[in-house]
């Protein structure tokens, strides 16, 4: 594989996988490195995993994306985990949770501003991995984080379970949502089951599967596989400029600009190619990322 491998390959994450067992599973298939992912999936959950390949891996801090999920929520049972596979900490009767009331809870959900992170996760505590405290017993305080529910569609309720499709913002922990809604309803509750189903642009659609790619190189068909790279920063607004100032942002100088509000941009070439992401800062053009002036597709 050429060392020039660059692009976004969307994966469908099978369960049972950790995120990073997937990038060291594609870095062996691939024979390719610089390989990292666009928001971590726990292993119980399936879905879209967008993968950046090459050099599509220093657009990464770019491509914060809304995410939407499907998932099912088992009422009455809590988790140290809040989901299946933790450690049960209590068990409720559900019987009397009518349809009604479990769907006006579902609902609610889309109310939540803030949220707390599970000590089940990657985050870290003055640099150590929360879960990894948590195998160890220890529990830290977490401040609330804010989210941004933007939709809920409840897709079937059969008590003791309800799966809901959400839509969310970065950074939302759908099985603390399932712990959330289980305290509404004060029966507790858990995650059972969650896919992905899509990170921003890229869908589930769009999504091949490890055997797939395995089957793609062995065959050495490897056409149409990734996206381009620059597709992960195809949400900020784009400038072009002259070829003298791309030239001096290309080495680092920052230039001015009469207009453009405060944040980041991509700036491409004459051919359309993404040269540079820079940000607008105190009226300066400022290059964060740069490509040179033939540009990355």
């Amino acid at each position: 594989m050429s060392p020039a491998f660059n692009g976004v390959l969307i994966l469908n994450k099978p369960a049972g996988w950790t995120s990073h067992d997937v990038v060291a599973k594609v870095r062996g298939l691939l024979r390719e490195k610089q390989i990292g992912h666009l928001g971590t999936l726990d292993p119980l959950a399936t879905g879209v995993l967008p993968l950046a390949v090459g050099n599509a891996t220093r657009l990464i801090e770019f491509a914060s994306y809304p995410k939407e999920y499907v998932t099912t929520c088992l009422l009455g049972t809590t988790t140290d985990s809040c989901d299946v596979t933790g450690k049960v900490l209590s068990v409720k009767e559900t019987m009397g949770l009518s349809v009604e009331k479990i769907r006006a809870a579902t609902e609610k959900l889309r109310e939540l501003t803030e949220q707390v992170p599970p000590m089940v996760s990657a985050l870290k505590k003055d640099g150590q991995k929360l879960y990894e405290l948590a195998r160890q017993g220890v529990e830290v305080e977490r401040k609330p984080r804010p989210i941004r529910i933007e939709a809920v569609e409840i897709l079937d309720v059969s008590a003791p379970r309800v799966t809901f499709r959400v839509a969310c913002s970065a950074g939302t922990y759908v099985r603390v949502l399932c712990q959330t809604l289980g305290e509404g309803l004060g029966v507790g509750g858990c995650m059972e089951s969650l896919e992905r189903g899509r990170v921003g642009p890229f869908l589930l659609s769009q999504a091949i599967t490890l055997e797939e790619i395995k089957k793609r190189v062995e065959e050495g068909n490897l056409s149409g596989m990734l996206l381009p790279a620059s597709r992960l920063v195809d949400h900020l607004p784009q400038v072009q400029v002259g070829p003298k100032l791309l030239e001096g942002l290309c080495q680092g100088q920052s230039i001015r600009v009469e207009e453009g509000h405060p944040g980041l941009y991509r700036v491409l070439n004459a051919h359309g190619r993404l040269s540079v992401v820079a940000e607008v800062v105190g009226g300066l053009l400022r290059p964060k990322k740069v490509f040179g002036m033939e540009g990355l597709d």
